[in-house]
Order: C-alpha cells, then sequence, then structure tokens
C-alpha cells in the first residue's frame, strides 16, 4: 500500500507540474502577442507623425519650465514649481486625546520635529505629484475606456510629474483598478481588453515614492450615482480613522471607531436595500522607506490588537466598504508581484541564468518596491513568466492576486497617508478632491 500510494502521489505531483508549466507558457504567449501588438501599435504611430519619434540626431536641449503648472494637462514636474526643496503640507490636524493635547504648545516637540523635516518633504512631494496627477485623471477616465490605456495614463502622468529616476523617484506599486467585487490588487496584464462601463464602481489605488518615502492613497470613482452611498461609507470610515489615528492610541481603538460608521452606511440597489459592511481581512498599514507593509495593521472592525501607534511613524490609513460578505479571497490572474522585503539569497542559488537575471531587473528597478508584469514588459523583458514563477517558488517574490468579496457585490475604497509627528498628525496626501 504504502509504495502503491507513493506512486500515486508521485504521479499526481508530475501532472500537477505539468499543468503549471502548460499554464504559465500559454500565459507567456499571450503576454508576447500583446506586447507584440503594442509595439507595433506604436510604430505605426510613430510613422504617421515622424515628428512624435524619440529618435533624433540632434542632440537633445536643457528643458525649461514655466513657473505655474499647466492646464488642463498638468506638465511640470512637481519639484520646478517649489522653491528649496519646500512642499505643500497636507492637512495638520491635532491630536484629539487628552494624553497628546500639549504637543502642539511645546517647544521641545516643536524643536524634534524639525528634525525631521527632510524626511517630511520628501514625502510631500511624492503627495504632490498624487494629488496633481489624480485631478487630472478624474477629468481623463470615463465609461468606453479600456482599464488598461487608464491606468498607464494615470501612471505615465505620475511618472512625467515626479520625473521618474529608478529608486530615487517614482511609483512605489502598480495602479490598482480593482472592479466592482474585486477589493485590490488588481491591475490589468498586457493583453487585457477589459473596458470601463457607467456600471462600474472603481478603486484607484497608487503609490509614489521619493528616495523610498511611500504615499499610498486611493479613491473611488462611478458613473451611476446608485452607488454613492457605497463611496461616501468608505470615504466617512477613513476619514474616522484617521481623526482616530494618534500617538500611543491603540489599533483596537481606530479598528472599532471605523467599523461604527461604515456600518451605519446602506445602500439601495435594484430596489433591494444592502447594509454596508467592513471588508474585515483588508486592513491599513504602518509604511517606511521602500516597505510599503511595514509590520504593523490598522484594522477597520473590531478587535482586541493592544498594539500602539508611535510619534513618527508613517500609516496608510484605508477602508474598504462591500455589499457583499464583506470577506475577500484570491481570485483571477495575477499581476502584482513584491521582492520580499527580508528573504536573503545567494543568485547562484537559483536553478537558471534566466531567473538570476530577472532577479537583478527587479532589484535595480524596483527594489522591495511592487511591480507587476506590464513593468517588466516596459522595460523590455521577454519570456519571463517561468523565471518569475521561479522566484515565486524561492520565496524571494511575493505574489498578490486580485482580492475578491462574492460575485455580483460592489465595494468601495479610500486610502490617505499620515505621519504622526511630535507635535501634531498631517494628513500629507490630502487633497481638495477627498
Amino acid at each position: 500500500m504504502t509504495k502503491k500510494s507513493s506512486a500515486q502521489s508521485a504521479t499526481k505531483k508530475s501532472a500537477k507540474q505539468d499543468d503549471d508549466m502548460a499554464f504559465l507558457m500559454e500565459m507567456q504567449k499571450q503576454n508576447e502577442k500583446a506586447v507584440e501588438k503594442k509595439k507595433t501599435e506604436e510604430k505605426k504611430k510613430v510613422q504617421q507623425n515622424p515628428s512624435s519619434s524619440t529618435t533624433s540626431s540632434v542632440a537633445p536641449q536643457p528643458k525649461s519650465y514655466p513657473n505655474e503648472q499647466t492646464q488642463p494637462e498638468p506638465t511640470v514636474p512637481i519639484r520646478y514649481l517649489f522653491k528649496n526643496n519646500k512642499f505643500p503640507e497636507g492637512e495638520n490636524m491635532e491630536y484629539t486625546q487628552d494624553f497628546n493635547r500639549f504637543r502642539s504648545s511645546s517647544k521641545e516637540e516643536q524643536q524634534k520635529e524639525e528634525l525631521f523635516d527632510k524626511i517630511y518633504q520628501e514625502a510631500r512631494q511624492a503627495a504632490e505629484v498624487h494629488r496633481t496627477a489624480r485631478k487630472w485623471f478624474q477629468g481623463y477616465v470615463k465609461p468606453g475606456m479600456k482599464v488598461i490605456d487608464a491606468a498607464e495614463a494615470f501612471e505615465n502622468k505620475a511618472r512625467e510629474l515626479i520625473e521618474d529616476n529608478k529608486l530615487n523617484a517614482g511609483l512605489a506599486f502598480p495602479l490598482g483598478c480593482s472592479m466592482n467585487n474585486c477589493a485590490a490588487h488588481y491591475t490589468p496584464n498586457a493583453g487585457d481588453e477589459t473596458v470601463i462601463t457607467a456600471d462600474d464602481i472603481i478603486k484607484f489605488d497608487l503609490g509614489l515614492h521619493i528616495n523610498g518615502r511611500i504615499i499610498d492613497c486611493a479613491f473611488t470613482m462611478y458613473w451611476d450615482d446608485k452607488f454613492k452611498p457605497l463611496a461616501m461609507a468608505a470615504k466617512d470610515a477613513t476619514n474616522t480613522g484617521i481623526k482616530t489615528a494618534g500617538i500611543d492610541v491603540r489599533m483596537s481603538d481606530i479598528g472599532a471607531a471605523i467599523q461604527e460608521v461604515m456600518e451605519s452606511y446602506e445602500v439601495e440597489l435594484n430596489g433591494k436595500t444592502y447594509p454596508v459592511k467592513c471588508v474585515r481581512n483588508l486592513n491599513g498599514h504602518s509604511v517606511e522607506r521602500y516597505r510599503i507593509h511595514a509590520g504593523k495593521t490598522v484594522p477597520i472592525v473590531r478587535n482586541n490588537d493592544q498594539t500602539k501607534m508611535e510619534e513618527n511613524e508613517f500609516f496608510a490609513i484605508e477602508t474598504f466598504g462591500s455589499t457583499g460578505k464583506g470577506y475577500v479571497e484570491h481570485e483571477g490572474v495575477c499581476s502584482h508581484y513584491m521582492r520580499d522585503f527580508f528573504k536573503k539569497i545567494n543568485p547562484t542559488d537559483l536553478k537558471t541564468q534566466k531567473a538570476r537575471e530577472l532577479l537583478k531587473v527587479i532589484e535595480d528597478n524596483f527594489s522591495t518596491l511592487a511591480f507587476c508584469r506590464r513593468y517588466l514588459d516596459r522595460l523590455g523583458e521577454e519570456k519571463y513568466m517561468v523565471a518569475l514563477k521561479s522566484l515565486v517558488n524561492a520565496g524571494v517574490v511575493n505574489e498578490y492576486p486580485p482580492l475578491c468579496d462574492v460575485k455580483g457585490c460592489y465595494t468601495s475604497q479610500y486610502e490617505h497617508t499620515i505621519v504622526l509627528k511630535p507635535t501634531r498628525k498631517e494628513v500629507i496626501s490630502r487633497g481638495d478632491d477627498y
């Protein structure tokens, strides 16, 4: 029996490996076709408009920019608009806890705060780029567009305004375009033909960074007012989490406050009323340099977590509302990946040269910031699916598939990045829009 069972197990394992390899190769073929199609389309555009070609025998001239942002489309990189690297502050909020009230008038705390100004300025620069890019994008995106076209428009505008420069400045993670029942971690891969419709509700979640100081900020868009209460529930809940946050505040208190507000909302869809539920297994999180999820979790439901927020910590306060179960699971094809922050590996331990080469590309261009398959395509990488899977299997790269509630339901999200300064908290990514 033992030998027979072992043989059956080995046969099943071999069959699964064959299936996995066949799936990866099919995905690779689809990806190659999509990338080749895009290259052909771009080549046609250049042929139709030769002046738009980036190749020229004339040496490029230094760019000069106006002193004000161009309108309606912003084209001036943010750093040229503010002197001495002093960027706009976000919303400064007094700490509401009795044990923190001394901070705003304390000279000692004010002096301490000045020591961290460079860190704050880097985050504020990224936030100003986010505000400017998203304001333009909110007027740009509309039903009838392919999701992939919308995503690349937003990402490319952010790259332009932040002067994308690998690990010095750029995108901290791919634009999340999670639609309807999908709450997080969906961005289109090459060849994705999904089109935005007027019946969709979409969570746009984009991260930017300057020298690894990350701004993580998200908003919800819809074109049918029936979704307004669902979007407002998440916006109100996120603002409640921000208001409750503070130095030495316990995570359990923040989660309880968020849940009370979120679940006070309800939504009427097709004549039926649905209570808005918190997506209980999605959370906010602490943020550190080049580390989007830095170890502390900010719950959006009641729990017993006695962990405290601490001075000068950065947090992404985000909440998700749902008309479904309020619980998400992995579903669909993965697009998001991220180099593991702690995993150390000798490249020679990787089985193939392609895997070793791909790891170097990832470390040189993203380090421990998240990326997607489109970003590898953009760098000119080809036939990388098997190598990428081997990096995942080795634990050196983590994959983050889409997170979805039950089919037929709808979800919403709002998110801001805050810093708990010694004197007050700053909602760094706050804008006129939310």
